[in-house]
C-alpha cells in the first residue's frame, strides 16, 4: 500500500508540474482565502488584546458617578452642567455601600504647568489618597498623599510619566517645586505608565493634587466640598450591578429626591462599557474571518473546476492506467491527492502571506496584531479539507470511466 501511495503521489506531482501556470492559478483562491483568514484573526485578536490592556489600565471594577442634568430658567442643561456632588457623598458611598471597596472624589481642570524654563499644558485632578487604589495605579517613585495633607490642603502633587518627562527630562522630579496656575506645588511622587485610553487619550498626561488644594488654590468651588465626579471601585466584578443600585439609592436619599423624581446624577459602569467594546471587536473579527472563509470556498470551487478540466484532458491517460491494471480506487486517490497537494501548497503560501500582511499592518498602520498557533493550524488544515471536499467529485467522475471509451477518446 505504501508503494502504491508513494507512486500515486509521484504521478500527481508530475501532473501538476506539467501545467505549472494552471496549478498556480488554481491555488490562487486558496492562497487569498487562507491569507485573509490569518490576517483578520491576527488583527481581531490583537484588537481584543489591546482592549483588555486598556480595561486593565483604566482600573478593574470601576464605576463613575457624574452630576446629572439640571434645569435653570426653564432651560434644561446638559449632564454635568451643575456641581451637585460633594466629598461627603464620596465618603458616604465608601462607608455605607457594602458592594463598594473604596471611592475617590475628583475635581479636575486644564492647567499650564511650569518648571524652570519648561512648561506643559496638562490636566490636574484634585483627589485623595484612595485614587491610586481605585485606578489600580502604582507609583514608580515617591509616595502617595497623607490623610493630613488632604485635610490641610497641602500644596503637594503626584506626576504622570508624560508630565514628568516633559518638565524634568531625565532628572529626578521628587521634592522639586513646580508652578500650577502660578501656585508652587512640591512633587512627592511619580506614577507608573498607564498608556493610552480606549479613546486615544494619554492617561500619563496627568497631575494629582489633594482635592482640598484644588478647591482652594486652583479651581475654586461653587459650594463647600463640591466636586465634579466620584470614582468608585466595587469589591469585585460580580458586585458591579449591586454597587450601582446601592449608590443610586444612597444618593437619592442624600439629595432628598422624591419618589418618581428624576436622578440629579448619573452612574456609569466603565468596565462593562469596555467589555461591550471588547465583545463588539470579537464579533467583528469573526465576521471578517467568515468573509475570508468564503474566499476559501471560492478557491475550493476553483480547484473543482480545474480538476474537472484536467479529468477531461487526461481521459486517455486514465484509460491506459485502467488497461494496465489500475483499480477504481487508484484513479480516485490520484485525483484527490492532486487536489489535496494544490490546496495544501496554497494553504502554506497563504499562511506565510497572511503573517506578512499582518506584520505590515502592524508596522505601517500601527495596528496591534496577535497570532495564534491554533488559528494558523486550523486555517491550514481547513485548506486541506477544502481540497479533499472539492476534489472528490472530479476524482469520482474519473474513477467511473469505462477503460475502452477512455482509450478511444481523442
Amino acid at each position: 500500500m505504501k508503494i502504491n501511495l508513494a507512486s500515486t503521489i509521484k504521478i500527481s506531482l508530475r501532473a501538476l508540474r506539467v501545467n505549472k501556470m494552471r496549478s498556480a492559478l488554481t491555488m490562487l483562491g486558496i492562497i487569498i482565502g487562507v491569507a485573509a483568514v490569518i490576517t483578520m484573526l491576527a488583527v481581531g485578536k490583537g484588537a481584543r488584546t489591546k482592549i483588555a490592556e486598556q480595561i486593565s489600565a483604566v482600573g478593574s471594577n470601576l464605576i463613575i458617578v457624574l452630576p446629572g442634568s439640571t434645569t435653570a430658567g426653564g432651560i434644561r442643561l446638559a449632564s454635568g452642567s451643575f456641581q451637585n456632588l460633594t466629598r461627603a457623598d464620596a465618603d458616604a458611598i465608601r462607608n455605607e455601600c457594602s458592594a463598594v471597596q473604596t471611592t475617590a472624589p475628583v475635581l479636575n481642570g486644564g492647567v499650564q504647568v511650569v518648571y524652570g524654563n519648561q512648561n506643559w499644558a496638562t490636566t490636574v485632578y484634585g483627589t485623595d489618597e484612595n485614587m491610586l487604589e481605585v485606578r489600580d495605579w502604582t507609583l514608580a517613585a515617591g509616595r502617595n498623599f497623607y490623610e493630613q495633607e488632604i485635610r490641610s490642603a497641602a500644596k503637594v502633587c503626584i506626576l504622570g510619566q508624560t508630565v514628568a518627562e516633559s518638565l524634568f527630562g531625565n532628572d529626578d522630579p521628587l521634592d522639586k517645586a513646580i508652578r500650577i496656575k502660578k501656585v508652587a506645588f512640591t512633587v512627592i511622587g511619580v506614577l507608573n505608565t498607564k498608556g493610552q485610553s480606549m479613546i486615544g487619550m494619554d492617561q500619563d498626561d496627568i497631575i494629582y493634587v489633594p482635592v482640598t488644594s484644588a478647591q482652594r488654590n486652583l479651581f475654586g468651588r461653587w459650594f463647600a466640598g463640591s466636586i465634579r465626579t466620584i470614582m468608585v471601585k466595587a469589591v469585585n466584578t460580580q458586585a458591579l450591578e449591586r454597587a450601582e443600585d446601592q449608590i443610586r439609592e444612597l444618593l437619592r436619599q442624600r439629595h432628598r429626591l422624591a419618589p418618581g423624581q428624576e436622578d440629579d446624577f448619573t452612574v456609569r459602569n466603565l468596565t462593562q462599557m469596555m467589555q461591550m467594546a471588547e465583545q463588539a471587536s470579537k464579533v467583528m473579527a469573526l465576521l471578517l474571518a467568515a468573509v475570508a472563509g468564503v474566499s476559501l470556498l471560492v478557491g475550493g470551487i476553483g480547484i473543482m473546476n480545474i480538476m474537472l478540466v484536467s479529468v477531461t484532458e487526461r481521459t486517455r491517460e486514465i484509460g491506459i492506467r485502467m488497461a494496465v491494471g489500475a483499480k477504481t480506487w487508484d484513479i480516485r486517490t490520484q485525483f484527490i491527492i492532486e487536489a489535496l497537494i494544490l490546496s495544501l501548497i496554497g494553504g502554506l503560501i497563504g499562511v506565510l502571506l497572511g503573517i506578512a500582511a499582518a506584520r505590515m499592518l502592524s508596522f505601517f498602520a500601527e495596528w496591534t496584531v496577535s497570532f495564534s498557533l491554533v488559528s494558523i493550524l486550523i486555517s491550514f488544515g481547513f485548506s486541506g479539507i477544502v481540497g479533499i471536499f472539492f476534489g472528490f467529485y472530479p476524482a469520482y467522475k474519473a474513477s467511473l470511466m469505462n477503460p475502452i471509451d477512455a482509450l478511444r477518446h481523442e
